[in-house]
C-alpha cells in the first residue's frame, strides 16, 4: 500500500509539471480538441517499457554520454515542433475530429516524451531502484507502484488535455493565434535548454 501510494504521488507530480509533453497536450488540445491531446496524453504508456527495461536492467550503469546524446536529440526535435507552432498562420479552429491527424499526434507524442531526459532520470535514479525493492517485498508492491504512477501520469494529463480543450470553444481569432504561439514559443525555449543541458553532459 505505501508504495502504491508513493506510486501515485509520484505520477501525480510528474504529470503536471512543466515540460515539452505538457506544453505539446495544451497546444494541441487547444488547437484540435480534447481526442487530439488525449492521445498525447497516453504517450507514456507507449514509449516508457523500453525506459523501465533498460534502467532496469543497467540502472546507474549508462555513461553520461548516452543521457546527453538523447537530450540533445529531444532538444533539437522539441525545437522543431516550436518552429511548426510559430508558422501556423490559420486563425481559426480546426475540426475536433481529424483522423489523418491521430497517428501523427501518436508518433510526436510519443517521440517528445522518448527523447525527454525526465523519464529516464526519474527510471534511472528513483524509479527502478523502488520498483526492484518493491519487486523483494512482494510483486504486489511492485504493481501497485506501477498502477499509482502511471494512473496519475497518465490520468493528470488527461485532465489537463480535457480543460485545455473546453477553452478552445471561447477562443477565436487573435487569441487563439496568441496562445498557440506561446505555446510555439515554450516549445522553443525548452528545446534550447535541452540543448544546452545535452551539450554540458556531452562535452562539459
Amino acid at each position: 500500500m505505501e508504495l502504491t501510494l508513493l506510486g501515485v504521488g509520484l505520477g501525480l507530480a510528474a504529470g503536471l509539471s512543466p515540460g515539452p509533453l505538457l506544453t505539446l497536450l495544451v497546444a494541441v488540445s487547444i488547437e484540435r480538441g480534447f481526442p487530439a491531446g488525449l492521445r498525447i496524453a497516453v504517450a507514456p504508456l507507449l514509449t516508457d517499457a523500453p525506459i523501465v527495461l533498460l534502467a532496469l536492467l543497467l540502472l546507474k550503469d549508462l555513461p553520461e554520454s548516452f543521457l546527453g546524446s538523447l537530450t540533445l536529440l529531444g532538444g533539437l526535435f522539441v525545437l522543431y515542433l516550436g518552429i511548426q507552432s510559430l508558422r501556423r498562420k490559420a486563425p481559426t479552429l480546426q475540426p475536433v475530429e481529424a483522423p489523418p491527424a491521430a497517428a501523427k499526434d501518436l508518433w510526436q507524442g510519443a517521440v517528445v516524451n522518448f527523447l525527454n531526459p525526465h523519464p529516464w532520470v526519474f527510471w534511472m535514479s528513483v524509479g527502478a531502484p523502488t520498483l526492484v525493492s518493491g519487486w523483494r517485498q512482494s510483486p504486489w508492491d511492485a504493481v501497485g507502484y506501477l498502477v499509482g504512477f502511471y494512473g496519475l501520469i497518465v490520468g493528470s494529463k488527461i485532465g489537463l488535455a480535457w480543460l485545455a480543450s473546453q477553452g478552445r470553444q471561447t477562443l477565436r481569432g487573435p487569441w487563439f493565434r496568441r496562445i498557440l504561439k506561446l505555446c510555439g514559443l515554450l516549445l522553443m525555449v525548452l528545446g534550447a535548454f535541452l540543448c544546452y543541458r545535452g551539450s554540458v553532459l556531452l562535452w562539459g
